[in-house]
């Protein structure tokens, strides 16, 4: 996120860090304003050992089993080979997330590297790269007790919507904006939530196919190392239809795509991104940074047809 954690301090972060990896004599501790949807720092020791430190919130995305799930199946794919996967560093309690005030924390490697710009992303050697590392993943083994992809809207999701927005918002600066146009768009809303559902059945009537997936593999997700390209950000993985790692790949470099998989995963992303905005924006916000890109991420969402 853009904006420190109001709810959680450095202190806290470092005490935490310190009593469950083994990071003795930590020398600096920084907030990196990174992504957009969990909260970053830096860690560093006396030893040179740097940590990539992430505390993810919880609900509505994930429960702490689940994430927990998410980062040791990460953990698991890369002790099995798979070398894109830059995976959370186990606690010394064998776990790989631990509570905190308001979610769960993990650490990972640091790694010497830098994530890829959207226009160097783009790049046809680079975008070979994420081919081929997405065909490593979907080709591996699903680890144990992997989650299998879920719909993250339920059927009623634009009656909810309806409900929720037929009143003005009070909650804050940018409120009524964000109500207004959600709205808007509440016909095109539920045109996307019932072809979602059908799309989502049709998914679940293949199961047999489906393999471990990231979820976000964009160029955010990227680091671009000495020693070749990782992904990070592993809280999405999941068992799921292969295309869901698809989106941010041209059309030429999406290997044998089914163009109703590609659909679902689009409409996926569009109505959990819309899901999570209604629920920011009728919630007290001051207008911060964040609160103002995802307002025009909210614009953006909803401009789909």
């Amino acid at each position: 996120m853009l904006s420190r954690p109001s709810f959680i301090d450095d202190h806290t972060v470092t005490d935490a860090i310190t009593a469950h990896w083994p990071l003795p004599d930590v020398t600096e501790v920084a907030y990196l304003p990174w992504g957009f949807g969990a909260y970053h720092w830096r860690v560093s020791a006396a030893d040179g050992t740097t940590l990539f430190v992430t505390l993810d919130e919880l609900e509505p995305r994930h429960t702490a089993a689940s994430l927990e799930a998410a980062y040791a199946g990460a953990a698991a794919l890369a002790a099995a080979g798979l070398e894109v996967v830059c995976a959370p560093l186990p606690a010394r309690g064998g776990r790989f997330t631990v509570a905190v005030d308001g979610g769960a924390l993990s650490a990972s490697p640091w790694l010497d590297g830098r994530s890829p710009t959207e226009e160097e992303a783009a790049r046809p050697e680079h975008v070979g790269e994420v081919v081929e590392a997405l065909a490593a993943l979907h080709a591996a083994a699903p680890p144990e007790g992997l989650r299998p992809w879920a719909p993250r809207v339920a059927p009623g999701f634009a009656e909810d919507v309806r409900d929720r927005t037929a009143r003005p918002w009070t909650s804050g600066p940018l409120a009524e904006e964000a109500r207004t146009a959600i709205a808007a768009r509440g016909a095109a809303i539920a045109r996307w939530t019932e072809r979602y559902h059908e799309l989502a059945d049709l998914a679940r009537s293949r199961r047999a196919d489906w393999v471990p997936t990231h979820g976000e593999p964009h160029n955010d997700n990227q680091v671009v190392t000495p020693s070749g390209l990782r992904l990070v950000d592993w809280e999405s993985l999941a068992l799921a239809p292969r295309e869901r790692d698809y989106a941010d790949l041209p059309d030429d470099r999406r290997p044998d795509a089914d163009p109703a998989m590609l659909e679902l995963f689009a409409l996926d992303w569009r109505l959990s991104e819309i899901d999570e905005y209604v629920r920011w924006f009728a919630a007290p916000h001051t207008g911060t940074e964040d609160d103002r890109t995802a307002l025009a991420d909210l614009h953006e969402e909803l401009a789909a047809e």
